[in-house]
């Protein structure tokens, strides 16, 4: 299995692909598990986050706008 066909399976199902900065995509079966992973769990933390804002009151709208600031502030760890 070439490494495409690699990327393309490690993200099966999820309509992910994971890219690299220069746009391959990223073929090691063990950091696609190890995204994947981390990607489920942000999914979980963030989605009961954003209902408990909301429960409590916050714009939901609002609310967005706060979370893509923040995901646009994080450093590119290169």
């Amino acid at each position: 299995m070439d490494e495409a066909a690699v990327a393309e399976a490690g993200a099966a199902g999820s309509g992910r692909r994971w890219l690299q900065p220069d746009g391959t995509p990223v073929s090691c079966r063990e950091k696609l598990k190890v995204l994947e992973e981390n990607w489920a769990e942000l999914d979980t933390v963030l989605r009961e986050a954003f209902e408990d804002a909301v429960l409590m009151g916050v714009d939901p709208e609002r609310l967005r706008q706060m979370l893509a600031s923040l995901v646009a502030s994080l450093p590119d760890g290169r």
